[in-house]
């Protein structure tokens, strides 16, 4: 069930920089680094276990302005800003005063991933992952994806000289597939749901050697560079953690793991230890995680994806439960919002605070409104909110509902007459 499609190398020392072994989230059985993702015990998910040094907010501060600021908490070596990667991170930390006005929140942020290298968080994973691949000795970097994934992985595959596959649905939004063709002549569109593709990709790991695929069989190292987001949202409110952060959800990896950033920060002496209210944000045509929490249930029923929030359209959700045991522990919530409610979102986030987000962030946006309508979240406590990527990927999502408010001849009378003025 490990999928080992990577014939192990002798690993360098220092390889995976403090990481000391993979260790099943289920029941604690420990295996080796390598490119392994299930446990064998039990099929349960593997994570990397670490024996982090003394670290400093001195010795992360005087860092490289990308994720490798906090290499000595990834497992990455030690040399991993000398190969060639896109340096993804760092990315600004908004505050939100206009939106926050509108919803009635007493302080609001917006960590805007979108300003990463190709346009979404998933550079920070695919970083982490490439690194892993190449320590490994891969052959093919690979990966299936709802779109950001893909232009992730083919443009750093690109940069970093490895042959890149990349498989999507074959409905998926044309610009993520330009953004994903530009990069490699090695796209494939696959007939059917993201579920299928991930099927799918599977299905190859377990079948050719060499092939690193960055959510299958190295997702460990993958899953580990979500944890970025969590460290730089506390470094840059000075080293403090906010009161509530509301995330996306797809396959609830980037939930868990920012959740994982914020322990790290309090057991290292980072940052001092206080309640964070977690919540998670889906689409209505995909939710399967909120049905749950509604529900008030502890298993995940899988859903056929039927959204225009195609980057969370995951019906089996990998990290589900692990999302619902995090926003429960920490007070928070599961929320799901209409794609109507999904459109609208972008273009309040758009016309409050001049960021255009894709759909992912207009799902985040709107779950927040609806969180705060529905009294689900505190609106004098200091909130984050997190954008995933770049409106200018979804466009089809609000070309209906955004045009000009007028078409008029070239004279001042005509202008005047369309009362804007």
């Amino acid at each position: 069930m490990s999928a080992v499609t990577i014939e192990k190398p002798t690993l360098r020392e220092g390889a995976f920089g403090h990481a000391t072994g993979l260790v099943c989230r289920e029941c604690g059985h420990r295996v080796e680094l390598g490119p392994h993702y299930a446990c064998i015990e039990c099929f349960g998910p593997l994570e990397v276990a670490y024996d982090f040094p003394a670290v400093t907010r001195a010795q992360i501060e005087a860092g490289p302005s990308n994720i490798w600021r906090y290499k000595a908490l990834l497992p990455v070596p030690s040399d991993i800003e000398s190969s060639p990667n896109m340096e993804p991170g760092f990315t600004r930390l908004l505050e939100a005063r206009n939106l926050a006005a509108e919803l009635g929140l007493d302080k609001l942020w917006v960590k805007d991933d979108s300003t990463n290298p190709t346009n979404s968080f998933k550079d920070r994973v695919v970083a982490c992952a490439l690194s892993a691949a190449v320590e490994l000795k891969a052959k093919v970097f690979a990966c299936p994806s709802t779109g950001n994934l893909a232009n992730a992985v083919a443009a750093a595959g690109a940069r970093a000289g490895l042959k890149t596959v990349v498989f999507i649905p074959s409905n998926l939004e044309t610009p993520k597939q330009v953004n994903s063709a530009v990069f490699t002549d090695s796209l494939v569109a696959v007939e059917g749901n993201y579920d299928d593709v991930n099927k799918l990709a599977s299905e190859i790991a377990g079948e050719e050697e060499g092939w690193a695929f960055v959510n299958v069989n190295v997702r460990p190292f993958y899953a580990e560079g979500s944890k970025t987001l969590g460290y730089e949202i506390a470094e840059q409110l000075g080293w403090r953690l906010p009161d509530q952060v509301v995330i996306p959800v797809a396959s609830g990896s980037q939930l868990t793991k920012v959740h994982k950033a914020f322990r790290e920060l309090v057991d290292l002496g980072l940052v001092e230890d206080k309640p964070v209210k977690i919540y998670g944000a889906q689409a209505a045509g995909c939710s399967p995680v909120s049905t749950a929490y509604k529900g008030g249930v502890d298993a995940i029923r899988p859903v056929k994806p039927d959204t225009i929030a195609k980057s969370l359209a995951i019906g089996n959700p990998a990290d589900g439960i692990y999302v619902l045991d995090i926003c429960r522990e920490t007070g928070g919530a599961v929320e799901d919002v209409t794609d109507a409610e999904v459109r609208a979102g972008i273009v309040s986030l758009a016309r409050t605070e001049g960021i255009f987000t894709e759909t992912a962030g207009g799902t985040t946006v709107a779950v927040l409104r609806k969180l705060v309508e529905t009294g689900q979240l505190d609106t004098s406590l200091e909130t984050v909110v997190i954008n995933t990527g770049h409106g200018l990927k979804t466009l089809d999502a609000v070309a209906g509902s955004v045009r000009p408010a007028a078409t008029i001849a070239p004279s001042y009378a005509a202008f005047a007459a369309t009362g804007i003025a």
